[in-house]
Protein backbone atom coordinates (compact mmCIF):
# COMPACT_ATOMS: atom_id res chain seq x y z
CA UNK A 1 0.00 0.00 0.00
CA UNK A 2 1.34 3.43 -0.93
CA UNK A 3 -1.00 6.09 0.49
CA UNK A 4 -0.70 9.69 -0.65
CA UNK A 5 -1.51 10.87 2.87
CA UNK A 6 -2.06 9.24 6.25
CA UNK A 7 -4.61 10.79 8.62
CA UNK A 8 -3.49 9.91 12.12
CA UNK A 9 -6.56 9.61 14.36
CA UNK A 10 -5.56 10.18 17.96
CA UNK A 11 -2.59 9.81 20.26
CA UNK A 12 -2.47 6.00 20.20
CA UNK A 13 -2.14 5.91 16.40
CA UNK A 14 0.33 8.78 16.50
CA UNK A 15 2.55 7.09 19.06
CA UNK A 16 2.46 3.84 17.09
CA UNK A 17 3.64 5.63 13.93
CA UNK A 18 5.77 8.44 15.30
CA UNK A 19 7.04 7.30 18.69
CA UNK A 20 6.24 7.79 22.34
CA UNK A 21 7.00 11.52 22.32
CA UNK A 22 4.13 12.22 19.90
CA UNK A 23 1.57 14.71 21.25
CA UNK A 24 -1.51 15.17 19.09
CA UNK A 25 -2.30 18.57 20.59
CA UNK A 26 1.05 19.97 19.47
CA UNK A 27 0.79 19.04 15.79
CA UNK A 28 -2.87 18.44 14.98
CA UNK A 29 -4.05 19.90 11.71
CA UNK A 30 -0.58 20.20 10.20
CA UNK A 31 1.01 18.24 7.38
CA UNK A 32 4.04 16.35 8.66
CA UNK A 33 6.63 14.65 6.50
CA UNK A 34 8.34 11.69 8.14
CA UNK A 35 10.12 8.54 7.09
CA UNK A 36 8.21 5.46 8.24
CA UNK A 37 9.60 2.00 7.53
CA UNK A 38 12.02 3.44 4.98
CA UNK A 39 9.40 5.36 3.04
CA UNK A 40 8.72 9.10 3.03
CA UNK A 41 5.16 9.68 4.22
CA UNK A 42 2.91 12.71 4.61
CA UNK A 43 0.70 12.67 7.68
CA UNK A 44 -2.02 14.86 9.15
CA UNK A 45 -2.57 14.19 12.85
CA UNK A 46 -5.89 14.95 14.49
CA UNK A 47 -7.90 13.84 17.49
CA UNK A 48 -9.70 10.52 17.49
CA UNK A 49 -13.34 11.06 16.47
CA UNK A 50 -14.58 9.46 19.69
CA UNK A 51 -12.97 12.29 21.66
CA UNK A 52 -15.56 14.65 20.16
CA UNK A 53 -18.28 12.68 21.95
CA UNK A 54 -16.45 12.96 25.28
CA UNK A 55 -15.63 16.67 24.97
CA UNK A 56 -17.32 19.22 27.20
CA UNK A 57 -17.56 21.51 24.17
CA UNK A 58 -18.72 19.02 21.54
CA UNK A 59 -19.43 21.69 18.94
CA UNK A 60 -15.96 23.17 19.27
CA UNK A 61 -14.33 19.73 19.27
CA UNK A 62 -16.29 18.77 16.16
CA UNK A 63 -15.32 22.00 14.39
CA UNK A 64 -11.68 21.34 15.24
CA UNK A 65 -11.83 17.81 13.83
CA UNK A 66 -13.50 19.05 10.63
CA UNK A 67 -10.86 21.79 10.27
CA UNK A 68 -8.09 19.20 10.58
CA UNK A 69 -9.75 16.98 7.97
CA UNK A 70 -10.00 19.96 5.62
CA UNK A 71 -6.22 20.37 5.94
CA UNK A 72 -5.89 16.72 4.89
CA UNK A 73 -8.23 17.23 1.93
CA UNK A 74 -6.30 20.30 0.76
CA UNK A 75 -3.02 18.36 1.04
CA UNK A 76 -4.36 15.90 -1.53
CA UNK A 77 -5.16 18.50 -4.18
Amino acid sequence: MEPELIVVLGATAGKALLGSSFRVGEVRGTVLEREIHGRAERLVPTVHPSSVLRADDREGAYEGLVADLKVAARALT
